[in-house]
């Protein structure tokens, strides 16, 4: 081989081995227009500009890659490197992903972020043993009860047919006697418009979303709980990158986050205002109605407390000390 050739070969090697490019890909069960995807998107493109293009990740918005509850399976196994998933989703599998949907325990911003941090330690250990980080968690707006017909006290719940989607919303339905049906937030547009759901417990924006608008008028701002989306990343997935590389998506992801809580807040008002726009009465809740949903928060809060022991306890005093 003539050797300046054989050099010139060797530089061209070395050239592709410093640029080898890493691709991910990161699922979601959320439309491409939600605020969680647009931020994600605009995380995914962060990591593209601070790595010089060497990790691309592409966003699968709407759960058109995996549905919702295959999303951390898939991260776990590799099969995604990356994945969104909603926390309370996953109480049947360890009850401390079971905080974020226990009622009136944390119902304000602030709060939410201070239940966060006190719960963090203790969430990420759990997924560190499945081969998990946590990248960022952005919060959703808080939680009120979307329903056909108006409602005064949780005596008006009873027999309804309630969107439950996670254990939580299971459980609000069994307390308050109304009759709950699995739907996830893709499916429930068609759920509405053929009344297999005439209520369910969400945010302002899947309602804005799935345009509730239009097959039921009432939502009532009970600020129950605000639920966390946490973006995951397959640690071997994560660990495969270099230090600089490795410090450049740390980076992007606790930007998201910053953006992500702020976008959160300033969104929470915009989607009542559009609901309203949209024909949705939007009511305070009456006081019998408050005063029952708090005392089935405390149930529900008992019941964690109960299930998590002294881990739950720990969490819990941190919480209050923060």
């Amino acid at each position: 081989m003539n050797h300046k050739f054989g050099i010139a070969i060797a530089g061209l090697t070395l050239g592709a081995a410093a640029f080898a490019q890493t691709k991910w890909d990161l699922p979601t069960a959320y439309p491409a227009t939600n605020y969680h995807t647009e931020n994600i998107t605009q995380f995914a493109k962060d990591v593209d500009a601070a790595t010089g293009g060497k990790v691309k990740i592409t966003v699968h918005a709407n759960a058109s890659l995996f549905k919702a509850p295959e999303i951390k399976r898939a991260v776990q196994s590799g099969q995604a490197q990356a994945g969104e998933i909603l926390l309370a989703n996953y109480a049947n599998e360890n009850p401390i992903y079971a905080l974020d949907g226990v009622p009136f325990l944390a119902t304000t911003y602030p709060e939410a972020r201070k239940l966060y941090d006190a719960s963090k330690p203790a969430m990420e250990k759990l997924l560190a043993a499945q081969g998990i980080k946590v990248l960022f968690v952005v919060p959703w707006a808080p939680q009120g009860i979307y329903s056909k017909k108006e409602v005064s006290s949780v005596a008006d719940l009873r027999g309804i047919k309630w969107r439950a989607y996670s254990p939580a919303t299971a459980k609000i339905a069994e307390l308050i006697g109304a009759q709950p049906v699995q739907i996830q937030q893709a499916e429930l547009s068609a759920a509405m418009a053929t009344g297999v759901i005439e209520s369910y417990m969400s945010s302002g924006s899947t309602g804005y979303d799935t345009k509730t608008y239009e097959h039921i008028k009432n939502f009532y701002d009970t600020q129950a709980w605000i639920p966390k989306n946490a973006i995951l990343v397959n640690a071997k997935a994560f660990d495969a990158l270099d230090a600089t590389t490795k410090a450049a998506v740390t980076k992007a992801a606790a930007d998201a986050e910053t953006r992500g809580w702020k976008i959160a807040q300033e969104k929470n008002d915009e989607y009542k205002r559009l609901l309203a726009e949209r024909g949705m009465k939007v009511h305070k809740p009456s006081p019998k109605l408050d005063t029952d949903m708090r005392q089935v928060g405390g149930i529900m809060q008992a019941d964690w407390l109960k299930a998590t022991g002294a881990d739950g306890a720990a969490i819990v005093d941190a919480y209050k000390k923060k």
